[in-house]
C-alpha cells in the first residue's frame, strides 16, 4: 500500500478481499466515495466492511439504535456532521463515539475539546452513520424535545388556538407548517407572550442560536434561547400563517395573521428581515378586546378634560404626536370609540389597520395598490364623513387635504411624529402648511409617552432613605419618590407592572392662534400656553412619582433630558421599535453564569475560579433565589446547579427550568455528591447538560464549564 493509498485498501488487503488487479483509493478521496468504493469492490455491504474495519483497528462495532441522549448534549450537531461521528454513551468517565475514520485524530481530538471527555471510538459504516446523525440530530427532535420540556402534558389550551382565515378557501390549516410538535411549539410561544401581555416578540437569530425576546410593558426581556435550527422553523411556521414566502429569506417581508385563543382573538403583524446567516422576525401583538375607552386609557386631569373638549368640535384638526410605541394610536381608537354614535359617519385610512372597530369604516393603505394616505382622503370626502380618522399625516399633500376638510366641516384627528405638543406647529410649517391655513384649522394637539407602573405587589416606601441614584435625580426633578420597585414573581423581577400615560395637551386659543398666524417661535407658543394652565410631559411625570405611580428611574428612562421649562424644547424620546431590523444585534452587557450553591465555601471557589476566566457571576444561596434570578432582567449563558439545596432543591429547579420557554435552552451543570451512575442517568434525562461531582477539582470543574459553553456556541 502507498503513501497516498487509502487506509481502506489496508482493511480489505488483510481481510483478503482485494478484487482482482486490485484497489487503487487515493487517500484524498471522499471519505462517502471511499466507503462506496470499496464496498462494491469487495462484493460486500458497507456494514460488513465495518466489521473488517472494527476489527482491522481491534475496535469494537458500534450499536447505533442505543444513542444516550446525555451524550449527543455534548456534541454539538455542526461538529457531528462536519467528521461524521456519532457520540452514543458514557462509558466510565469516558464518551463513546461511532466514526467511519478511526485514522481521523483531528475529529477525535475536536469532540474530545467540545465534550470535555476522553474518547473511546467504536465502528459504524458511512452510509449507517450519515442516516443515524441525520436522524439524531433532526430539528424534528429538537422541536419535539424543547416542546416536551415545556409542555410534557399538551393540555387543551393549545387545541383551543388557531389561525382564523378571512373568507379565503385556498387559506393555509394549522398543519401546513409541518410537524405536530412544530406547530404545537409555535402556539406555545403564542400563548406565552399572549398571557405575559406582551406587545411584541422577537425571533432573533444570533452568533450562538436563537433567542425569543417579549416586549413587556415597553421592555425587551430575553424569555427563551433553543437551537438555531428550531427557530428557523419556528419562523417559517409563522411566515406559512402570514402567507408570506418562506423560501424567500433574503428580502424583508410584511404579513398579517389571525389567531384564536379559545373565545379571545388576537391580531399578529409580522414582519421579516434577513440577517447575514438567517432571518430576523418580529410579531406585534394586536388585542382588539383591549381597545380602551377614553376614561380607560389613564389621563389625569385636567388633560381629559381638554381631550374630550376637543373631540366636541365639528370641525378642525386635532393631533396626537409621539415616538413608535408611546400609545398614540391606543389614544386615537378611544377617541373614536368617545365619539361614536348612530348620528355619526366615522371613517379612517390606516396602515396597516390595527384595531377593527365596529360602527367604523376603516380603509388599508395599499401604496402598491395606489391607495395612499392622500389618495384615500380625497375619496373618504366623497363618501359624506363627520369624522375622518388619518393614520398618520407624513406629507405636504396628505397635510392640505386634512386642512381642506377641516375647513369643509369635517373634524380631522391623526397622528404626527413630534417630540410634544408644541412641536405640531413646527412639524406643519416643514412640511409646508402655511401659518394662515395651519392656524386656521389646529383646534389641539397632545403629546404622549409611556412610563412603566410600579408593581403594588412588592413596592416599598421611600419614607426620606433615598439611594445615591435617587437623590441625584430627585435633585433633578425637584421631587423625592414616594415609593421604589422592588421585584417579585407577579411582575417578572421587573419591578414594574403595566404602563401609565404621560400627556401634555394644548387647546389653540385665540391667543395661541395669534402666535401661529404671526409666526412665533415655539418658545412663544409654550409661554403662552404655560400661562393658560399647560403641563408639559415633565410636570405630569413628577405629578405620577408623587403619587406613588412610577419611579424617577422610569421618568429619566423615557424623558430623558427633558427640562420641561417655557423656554426648553422636549428632548428625542426613546423609540421603542420593533420593525424586524438590526440583524443579529447584540443582547444588553454579556451573559452571566448563574451559580447555585447554598455552601458558601464552595459558591467562593467557584465564582473565584470563573471570574479567573473573565466571566461574570451571579450567586444564589438556595432555589428560591435562583428561580428569581432567572426570572429577572439578566440574561444567563449557564447555570451551575448545586442539587441538594434547603427551601427548594436543584431537581425542582432544572424542571421549573425545563418547564419554561425563556430558559429551556438555557445549559445546566450540577453539582453532585452521589456516585450512583443512575441518579446521573435521571438528571441528565431531567434535562441536565452535564454534572460535576463534589467535592470538585478546580482543573476538571472549568474544562466542563468550558465544554459546556462550546457547545452552547458561547
Amino acid at each position: 500500500m502507498s503513501d497516498s493509498a487509502h487506509w481502506l485498501e489496508g482493511v480489505l488487503e488483510k481481510a483478503g478481499k482485494n478484487p482482482e488487479g486490485g484497489l487503487s483509493l487515493l487517500s484524498s478521496l471522499p471519505l462517502a466515495e471511499a466507503w462506496e468504493k470499496a464496498a462494491n469492490a469487495a462484493g460486500i455491504h458497507q456494514s460488513e466492511l465495518a466489521d473488517l474495519v472494527a476489527l482491522f483497528f481491534h475496535l469494537p462495532r458500534a450499536d447505533l439504535d442505543e444513542v444516550e441522549g446525555k451524550a449527543l448534549k455534548l456534541v454539538p450537531e455542526a461538529l457531528a456532521h462536519e467528521y461524521m461521528v456519532l457520540p452514543l454513551r458514557e462509558d466510565y468517565r469516558r464518551l463513546v463515539v461511532a466514526t467511519a475514520d478511526p485514522t481521523n485524530l483531528e475529529a477525535e481530538q475536536s469532540v474530545g475539546f467540545a465534550s470535555g471527555r476522553g474518547i473511546s471510538l467504536v465502528v459504524a459504516s458511512h452510509s449507517e452513520l450519515e442516516e443515524a446523525v441525520t436522524a439524531q440530530y433532526s430539528p424534528d427532535k429538537d422541536v419535539a424535545r424543547i416542546l416536551f420540556q415545556v409542555q410534557p402534558d399538551i393540555d387543551d389550551s393549545l387545541d383551543d388556538i388557531r389561525l382564523i382565515e378571512e373568507e379565503e378557501d385556498d387559506a393555509p390549516s394549522l398543519e401546513d407548517a409541518g410537524s405536530g410538535p412544530l406547530v404545537n411549539l409555535t402556539n406555545v410561544i403564542l400563548k406565552e407572550a399572549v398571557e405575559s401581555g406582551a406587545s411584541d416578540i422577537h425571533l432573533q437569530p444570533m452568533a450562538h442560536g436563537g433567542v425569543i425576546r417579549y416586549r413587556i410593558d415597553g421592555v425587551l426581556r430575553n424569555s427563551g434561547n433553543m437551537p438555531l435550527s428550531v427557530l428557523t422553523r419556528v419562523i417559517s411556521r409563522l411566515k406559512i400563517m402570514a402567507k408570506l414566502d418562506i423560501a424567500d429569506r433574503l428580502r424583508p417581508q410584511d404579513g398579517r395573521a389571525r389567531v384564536g385563543f379559545g373565545e379571545k382573538r388576537v391580531d399578529l403583524r409580522i414582519s421579516t428581515v434577513p440577517t447575514r446567516s438567517s432571518e430576523k422576525m418580529v410579531i406585534r401583538i394586536l388585542d382588539a378586546e383591549e381597545a380602551k375607552g377614553l376614561e380607560e386609557v389613564g389621563f389625569q386631569e385636567p388633560e381629559l378634560t381638554h381631550f374630550q373638549s376637543l373631540l366636541t368640535h365639528r370641525e378642525g384638526i386635532v393631533v396626537v404626536t409621539g415616538p413608535t410605541g408611546s400609545g398614540k394610536t391606543t389614544s386615537l381608537y378611544a377617541a373614536l370609540q368617545h365619539i361614536l354614535g348612530e348620528d355619526i359617519n366615522i371613517m379612517t385610512v390606516e396602515d396597516p389597520v390595527e384595531y377593527e372597530l365596529p360602527g367604523l369604516t376603516q380603509i388599508q393603505v395599499e401604496t402598491k395598490q395606489g391607495v395612499t394616505f392622500a389618495a384615500a382622503l380625497r375619496a373618504i370626502l366623497r363618501q359624506d364623513p363627520d369624522v375622518v380618522f388619518v393614520g398618520e399625516i407624513r406629507d405636504l399633500e396628505t397635510a392640505q387635504i386634512a386642512a381642506q376638510a377641516s375647513l369643509t366641516g369635517h373634524l380631522v384627528l391623526s397622528t404626527l411624529h413630534t417630540n410634544d405638543a408644541v412641536g405640531t406647529v413646527g412639524r406643519f410649517v416643514d412640511m409646508g402648511l402655511d401659518r394662515p391655513t395651519l392656524a386656521e384649522t389646529l383646534r389641539g394637539a397632545l403629546a404622549q409617552r409611556l412610563v412603566r407602573r410600579i408593581c403594588p405587589l412588592c413596592s416599598e416606601p421611600v419614607d426620606g432613605n433615598l439611594t445615591e441614584g435617587e437623590a441625584l435625580l430627585a435633585k433633578e426633578y425637584g421631587v423625592e419618590p414616594a415609593v421604589r420597585p422592588v421585584g417579585c414573581g407577579g411582575c417578572g423581577q421587573s419591578g414594574y407592572r403595566g404602563r401609565l400615560p404621560l400627556v401634555e395637551a394644548i387647546t389653540i386659543t385665540p391667543r395661541l392662534k395669534e402666535i401661529i398666524f404671526t409666526g412665533g417661535s415655539a418658545a412663544e407658543l409654550q409661554k403662552a400656553a404655560r400661562e393658560e394652565g399647560f403641563r408639559s410631559l415633565r410636570d405630569v411625570g413628577v405629578a405620577r412619582v408623587k403619587n406613588g405611580e412610577t419611579s424617577l428611574q422610569e421618568l429619566e428612562r423615557v424623558l430623558g433630558d427633558v427640562k420641561g421649562g417655557p423656554d426648553e424644547a422636549v428632548a428625542e424620546a426613546p423609540v421603542e421599535s420593533d420593525l424586524a431590523t438590526g440583524a443579529d444585534e447584540e443582547m444588553e452587557g454579556p451573559p452571566a453564569i448563574l451559580l447555585v450553591d447554598d455552601d458558601g465555601a464552595n459558591r467562593t471557589i467557584a465564582k473565584a475560579l470563573l471570574e479567573s476566566e473573565g466571566h461574570r457571576v451571579v450567586e444564589a444561596a438556595d432555589g428560591v433565589e435562583a428561580m428569581e434570578a432567572l426570572q429577572g432582567g439578566d440574561t444567563f449563558s449557564l447555570m451551575v446547579l448545586d442539587l441538594e439545596m434547603p427551601r427548594k432543591d436543584g431537581r425542582e429547579v432544572l424542571k421549573e427550568t425545563r418547564a419554561r420557554i425563556a430558559t429551556v435552552g438555557l445549559p445546566v451543570i450540577i453539582l453532585t455528591g452521589t456516585t450512583d451512575p443512575d441518579a446521573e442517568l435521571h438528571l441528565m434525562e431531567a434535562g441536565a447538560d452535564d454534572y460535576i461531582r463534589k467535592p470538585f477539582d478546580p482543573r476538571r470543574f472549568m474544562i466542563r464549564v468550558k465544554a459546556a459553553l462550546r457547545r452552547a456556541g458561547v
